[in-house]
């Protein structure tokens, strides 16, 4: 171990959280800063009609290492605080697919569930056996990077396949549409679950508001290896003082002032810094140091300035559907044929009463890449998700919940396009590093990405 440092994360977030836990595993004492009043980021609990919810629905992989071993080492019961299931695409009976892996070793629970799938005819099972076995063949490498929607075509994968297949997992995955989405960070998450062990391809949904699930417990975590955490203070100056720590002047006022002014200055610098916050605001925070040290900026910490620039957002929005308790599904949830051309917006719906018996008749319905869903209002989202519900669940009373509220985040992830050049944890900045599912990383805007992220800069401080 290196010799203990005052360390800074400016974030908590997953990846800030995840920074935060490393480096306080690693003897480094730790002061992690959220401007917001809940940790947890863009994957935080907020309330609703007296309910602890998540600004939005998530699900993660089995092939989420990074997450579930962070999750271990902060004691996390996952199979309390996780619904596990196998992988599985199943839709209302009447649109037809239902593609369920059973419970056996790599690859042949694909096999099987290919063989017993319903709604797909001989050509798209043929396509999808043929893509499966390309991709490996080709170790899920491209030469060249194209979209989704290419790749999907050069493989000769049916209509059929690609409605109801993979395109619903390309927007689940990296929250872009086929068309602009990247065919190899695609890839990369199906060589990982779809390409790994079976465990690999489960699908793991939370029980309870993702706050609590891992956020909260790395605070706990923190503060027990004498570290510290500071919410609703929001860090708009990084000054490097001459003695090379790191000063944040607004920590100063959230610290109690009790404390003798020699204390505070100790309290308000740092050894090294964590800036573990969204691209947009990281990148006016680096910006700012390099304005003041214009005359020592380097080529590279220019170059790295510019990443920012490089992304476009897309978001996600959640419609929160409460009935009466009595109302389940027939399965924790179901994934939904999407036609904007007929107001048809969902592309999942989550029994939260099979979750968490504290949210009985509550649906969870995820509408990802959203931005021509969210053009119109609220209300006229809501009434055209419902009619989609009652529809193609074949509930009429699906029409009329007892109360709703759609969350959406306009930023939700970065568009995922391809050969999208995201910037490295490192900077060219003196005990300065980055973190957020935006860096370098195999995967698109995830949990998983945001905790690999915070990691790999904890090391990078160590």
């Amino acid at each position: 171990m290196s010799k203990s440092k005052h360390i800074a994360v400016v974030g908590a977030g997953w990846a800030g959280c995840a920074a935060a836990v490393k480096l306080s595993q690693n003897g480094h004492r730790v002061t992690l800063i959220e401007a917001a009043r809940t940790l947890g980021g863009r994957a935080r609990a907020v309330e609703i009609h007296g309910k602890r919810l998540d600004n939005g629905q998530h699900i993660l992989l089995g092939a989420y290492t990074a997450c579930l071993d962070l999750m271990r080492l902060l004691n996390i019961d996952q199979q309390q605080n996780f619904l596990r299931l196998p992988l599985q695409m199943v839709y209302p009976h009447q649109t037809g697919m239902q593609f369920i892996a059973p419970k056996l070793p790599a690859p042949l629970h694909l096999l099987f569930a290919l063989w017993q799938a319903k709604g797909l005819a001989r050509e798209d099972k043929l396509a999808l056996a043929r893509f499966s076995t390309t991709a490996r063949w080709i170790d899920w490498q491209l030469n060249q990077d194209c979209s989704v929607s290419e790749l999907l075509q050069r493989y000769d994968q049916t209509e059929r396949l690609c409605r109801l297949m993979w395109n619903p997992l390309c927007i689940a995955a990296l929250n872009t549409p086929p068309e602009r989405a990247s065919a190899q960070v695609f890839l990369n998450v199906l060589r990982d679950s779809l390409g790994a062990r079976r465990a690999a391809s489960d699908m793991l949904i939370p029980r309870q508001d993702l706050s609590s699930l891992l956020p909260n417990a790395a605070a706990e975590f923190v503060t027990r290896h004498a570290g510290q955490i500071i919410l609703g203070t929001t860090i708009h100056q990084l000054t490097l003082l001459s003695n090379g720590k790191w000063c944040l002047p607004e920590l100063s006022s959230a610290l109690p002032q009790s404390a003798s002014s020699d204390h505070l200055n100790q309290e308000c610098e740092f050894d090294g810094l964590v800036v573990a916050t969204n691209a947009e605001q990281c990148h006016k925070l680096l910006a700012q140091v390099q304005a003041e040290e214009e005359q020592t900026a380097s080529p590279d910490l220019l170059k790295q300035l510019a990443f920012e620039t490089q992304f476009d957002y897309e978001p996600i929005t959640t419609c929160y559907l409460q009935y009466a308790d009595s109302l389940q599904l027939d399965r924790p949830f179901y994934a939904l044929a999407d036609n904007p051309a007929q107001s048809h917006w969902a592309q999942f719906i989550f029994d939260r009463g099979q979750l968490n018996s504290q949210q009985a008749g509550l649906m969870a319905v995820v509408v990802s890449a959203s931005t021509a869903a969210i053009a119109d209002s609220h209300a006229q989202l809501t009434q055209a998700i419902c009619q989609q519900l009652s529809q193609q669940l074949q509930m009429p009373h699906l029409a009329h919940p007892l109360w709703t509220q759609v969350i959406t985040e306009k930023r939700a992830t970065f568009s995922c396009k391809p050969d999208l050049q995201r910037p490295q944890n490192h900077t060219a900045i003196a005990n300065l590093v980055i973190a957020g599912d935006y860096t370098a990383c195999d995967y698109p805007a995830t949990l998983e990405a945001a905790v690999r992220s915070g990691l790999l800069a904890a090391a990078a401080l160590n």
